[in-house]
């Protein structure tokens, strides 16, 4: 069958820019598709091709000129990008006609809110890990079979409420035997960057899933709690194949989860003589507990780590449920920079900030010399414990504004003075990207 798999543009709107002008706080990240990558690469048979929207955003065209007209689209998309992925199916159908091309989403947003998706120009929704789910939806449109019970499918059905066949995530859903389809996307790889820490890089997954259940996060959604790991050889192989690239972004939630395969990982990577960059993301309090795990992994190649300090406050790391306190933060920086291990620091604003807070964090920034400082608007994403807690509160619904960088909770400041102080701290980030 030919399968054409679509990663969006970048998307979203940006309420400080419209309403006053402030251009600073936007953030575009180019990184490849993973996630379509991996599911081509469990399609064997089938004539596959990913239109990278991000990277390309006037390829369809050309693709669907060239590879013709499709059986399949699959879409996938997070939450300011569910519009966008609406759009380009309803384009899809239009520009495919007669043949009506089988349109199927799945993803962070469709995995926390499939409901969203219940519309016209959609089949198949695909909830939670999809590469196996979605080469068994596949198999059984090629063979002319009803895919209606397949484990973590709806099919859509107008008129209808959407209900999602259930389903146990287990290491069957990773399908480790098939690696990603790199080669699909190798005409853009010198576009794949990550700005800040070293250029040109690649994404390799060694885990889906976290360990902890945060509050604010779409990831437990993706694997119904569950941490599952990729087999060591399968991360060794994935990383083989991108041989051109010397910057490895390991793109799981929490790629320490497991530290019995992170250990095994590093030391495989250190024996072999593997000679690559990586970067990670690590919790704070798994860097406390298990120093001499960083320190293998730095002796292996870590060079920067992704950690989601979100909070300098107790109470408020409380409320986002982070399972994590302040002094944890500290304390991993300090063993982080005894280790020269560069720190990407995630950090959440909460609406509520006032001058007060925002000095608070920036003074934290400044005096711990956090190398890549990254702060976000706290964004209730629907599915999320947050947005159950706070859904009464939410004064903006349009899906196009949940970018992290807009506040979509009424603010205590006026929005222009929140949006202006938070605006200060961004030109901290971007200066820090300049000058790496």
């Amino acid at each position: 069958m030919k399968i054409l798999l679509i990663n969006p543009p970048n998307s979203g709107r940006s309420i400080p820019e419209e309403e006053f002008g402030i251009t600073s706080i936007k953030l575009i990240f180019r990184g490849e598709p993973l996630a379509l990558e991996t599911l081509a690469g469990n399609l064997p048979g089938h004539d596959v091709v990913i239109a990278d929207l991000k990277a390309d955003p006037h390829c369809l065209e050309n693709i669907l000129e060239d590879f013709g007209r499709p059986d399949i689209v699959g879409l996938t998309g997070v939450t300011c990008e569910a519009n966008a992925v609406l759009s380009l199916a309803r384009d899809i159908k239009k520009r495919c006609r007669p043949d009506n091309p089988v349109t199927v989403v799945g993803g962070h947003h469709a995995s926390c809110d499939p409901g969203y998706f219940n519309r016209e120009h959609i089949d198949f929704v695909v909830t939670g890990l999809g590469k196996a789910t979605f080469a068994n939806l596949v198999h059984h449109l090629e063979q002319k079979k009803s895919p209606d019970r397949i484990p973590g499918l709806a099919r859509v059905r107008k008129g209808r409420p959407l209900a999602i066949n259930p389903k146990r995530y287990s290491t069957e859903d990773i399908v480790d035997t098939m690696p990603p389809r790199y080669d699909l996307v190798a005409d853009y790889r010198d576009r794949y960057v990550m700005s800040g820490v070293g250029g040109k890089v690649g994404f390799v997954s060694t885990a889906f899933g976290c360990t902890h259940c945060c509050s604010f996060c779409t990831i437990p959604s993706l694997t119904g709690g569950r941490y599952i790991s990729h087999s060591c050889e399968s991360i060794l192989r994935d990383i083989d194949m991108l041989e051109d690239v010397s910057l490895i972004r390991f793109v799981d939630a929490n790629t320490f989860g497991d530290i019995a395969m992170a250990r095994e990982l590093a030391q495989t990577l250190i024996d072999r003589g593997i000679k690559k960059r990586f970067v990670a993301d690590v919790r704070a309090d798994t860097v406390v507990n298990h120093p001499q795990i960083m320190k293998l992994w730095a002796e292996a190649g870590l060079v920067s780590v992704v950690i989601g300090f979100e909070e300098i406050n107790d109470d408020r790391l409380a409320m986002l449920n982070k399972k994590s306190t302040n002094r944890a933060n500290i304390k991993a920086l300090e063993i982080l920079k005894e280790l020269d291990i560069r720190v990407i620091g995630d950090f959440i604003i909460s609406p509520d900030y006032g001058y007060e807070e925002f000095e608070a964090l920036d003074n934290f920034i400044n005096y711990y010399q956090i190398d890549l400082p990254v702060p976000s608007i706290l964004t209730p994403i629907p599915g999320t414990p947050l947005h159950r807690r706070l859904k009464n509160e939410i004064a903006i619904t349009d899906l196009d504004y949940y970018t992290f960088s807009n506040a979509v909770l009424p603010t205590q400041l006026s929005r222009k003075a929140f949006y202006t102080t938070y605006s200060a701290i961004m030109k901290k980030l971007h200066s820090h990207i300049k000058n790496s």
